[in-house]
């Protein structure tokens, strides 16, 4: 049985393959397209998927799909976002999916639709490993449903409440990233990352906007937003309310956007706590599972976590729209099969493409770039490790690409922890970002414990916890002393666990700096051409392309960068001004 689970047409576009019950590949088509949250039918990510499970169209028996159109339809239709225009008539036609699935990947078999929520859910329980859990799942809107109660018990996924539009935390938080002057379906985390810079001193203002009420339910004061027009996230009411104009994007950060900023993120960590606990009291289960874009803020995750009678939490790496393919696909074997996709818990996200080492060889062949050839594992880690010991700033290119938002040791950008000066450089000259931005640490999972306050597997980078390390490690510890680990795992990532154990023979240290292997504007590298492209206009001082390593300093790239950066054009697949309803 080979299942297609689809994301599409609002943002994070996606694709995944379950071939006999196993997810054998998912990638989100931003990694093939380079326009970032690509919101298009994933073509790209469709014949990857194909490519990898093996298969042919003929040989694909369902294509599942992430929401509902007719739904949502009823609820574009109630926001008045019908306009009189032939374009925006052709973007809510509920016919639309079944068109494009059917002219532009050629399937003529069963397509399945399953609601936005729902599919959510089910990429986190039915991934979970938990025979029973309770399921909570927080966005900004799917069909109708913005935030929904369930359990999973086996087989079975059943909602049993939802909070409905336009009442929305996912709203709210992005409102708020719109006040400070972020773009909306991509700043979010830019605010999580501003918050303990600030003080809580707008939480009285940030409460007046939204209203718990019985059960799981709140309300939002809607005189303060305005995203129903379609046209901006907030009122004039909000300046009222805070007192002051909206940030501009351009405009200085001042102490009081990080302020607001920190306000709101305890806003959310209350209502989550409160949502989750009446959660337990209706489940009484142990094990929470979360999904939906307001689930990848770790901080709240842990918070949730510890502020809970939960004792287990499971939370889809890819918890963003991305996931919801996967979801969507687990849905449909559940429907056709009788069973859950797998009883196993996921245990990692490398379920993209990977590039042999004859294909990069190939590649490096093709230019005059010097290089370096490593037919042996052992010298390519230690010779990396010393690099990194240098204070070099390391771009990691190796195996199958990540799914979803991280970057978790196959499309890395690599530093050492230690280094004073390593954050504000990787921000300025590699990311080209703003200066408050932490970065997270990879560290090995049984030495994880001396480092961090962590007594469990941490492999996704989903939650935060405080540095107790005796260790001097200002790269990856965050203004308030926390982190957000990755936990790195022999049995999933071999290669980037050496590297670690490399380094920590070289230096003492068993963590490395891990961020994401691309620049400002841009999606995650997928391709050794994206790598290179990526490496050369930047900064990063050396990258290990599979088994080779080509340094900067023996090469000229000025010629290259100044054409590569005046051929290169940012695109991105959605807007900013407004959360993406259509």
């Amino acid at each position: 049985m080979n299942i297609i689970g689809i994301s599409a047409f609002f943002h994070d576009a996606a694709c995944c393959l379950i071939k006999d019950g196993v997810l054998t590949a998912a990638a989100e088509e931003e990694r093939f397209s380079r326009i970032k949250a690509d919101p298009a039918l994933p073509r790209q990510a469709f014949k990857y998927c194909l490519e990898q499970g093996g298969i042919t169209l003929a040989d694909v028996d369902c294509i599942a799909y992430y929401e509902d159109p007719q739904k949502k339809l009823a609820r574009q239709l109630w926001s008045g976002i019908l306009k009189n225009d032939e374009g925006w008539l052709q973007r809510i036609n509920p016919n639309m999916v079944d068109e494009q699935i059917r002219s532009k990947l050629g399937f003529n078999g069963p397509v399945k639709y399953y609601d936005h929520h729902l599919s959510h859910g089910a990429s986190s329980f039915y991934f979970s490993g938990f025979e029973q859990a309770a399921v909570l799942t927080v966005d900004g809107v799917g069909e109708w449903a913005t935030t929904t109660y369930a359990t999973g018990s086996g087989n079975k996924l059943d909602i049993f409440e939802q909070v409905e539009f336009p009442d929305s935390i996912g709203l709210l938080y992005s409102t708020i990233t719109s006040f400070l002057g972020f773009g909306v379906n991509d700043g979010e985390y830019k605010v999580m990352g501003l918050a303990p810079y600030g003080k809580p001193s707008y939480v009285n203002e940030i409460r007046k906007l939204i209203q718990e009420t019985e059960n799981g339910q709140f309300r939002l004061d809607m005189q303060y937003f305005d995203f129903i027009s379609g046209n901006r996230m907030y009122s004039d009411a909000l300046s009222g309310l805070f007192g002051m104009p909206p940030r501009g994007e351009d405009r200085e950060m001042e102490q009081v956007h990080m302020d607001i900023a920190r306000s709101m993120q305890q806003v959310l960590e209350e209502v989550l706590v409160a949502k989750a606990s009446y959660l337990y009291e209706k489940t009484g289960m142990e094990n929470l599972c979360m999904a939906g874009g307001v689930a990848l803020n770790c901080v709240a995750n842990g918070k949730v976590l510890r502020n809970t009678p939960f004792k287990n939490l499971f939370v889809q790496p890819a918890a963003n729209d991305a996931g919801g393919a996967i979801g969507a696909a687990a849905l449909a074997h559940v429907e056709l099969i009788g069973s859950r996709p797998q009883k196993e818990r996921q245990q990692h996200v490398y379920l993209g493409p990977a590039y042999s080492s004859g294909e990069v060889q190939q590649l490096l062949e093709a230019t005059s770039i010097r290089y370096t050839a490593f037919p042996r594992t052992g010298a390519l880690l230690e010779a990396t490790a010393a690099r990194l010991n240098e204070g070099k700033v390391i771009g990691w290119f190796q195996g199958r690409m990540e799914f979803g938002p991280r970057s978790l040791g196959a499309r890395s950008i690599l530093a050492d922890p230690r280094s004073p000066v390593m954050r504000d450089r990787i921000n300025a000259m590699v990311k080209k970002r703003e200066g408050f931005r932490p970065f997270a640490p990879a560290v090995l999972d049984k030495r994880a414990g001396e480092h961090f306050d962590l007594d469990h597997a941490s492999p996704f980078m989903l939650e935060t916890c405080q540095v107790i390390s005796a260790l001097d490690l200002p790269a990856i510890t965050h203004v308030d002393g926390s982190a957000r680990v990755q936990t790195v795992h022999r049995d999933t990532n071999e290669r980037f666990y050496e590297l670690l154990r490399a380094f920590d023979r070289l230096t003492g240290c068993p963590i490395l700096l891990n961020t994401s292997f691309n620049i400002k504007g841009e999606p995650i590298v997928c391709t050794p051409e994206d790598a290179l492209r990526c490496f050369i206009t930047t900064d990063i001082d050396c990258l290990i392309l599979g088994d080779y390593i080509i340094d900067r300093e023996e090469n000229n790239f000025d010629l290259l960068k100044l054409l590569l950066l005046h051929d290169v054009v940012r695109q991105s697949g959605i807007t900013h001004e407004v959360y993406t309803f259509v």
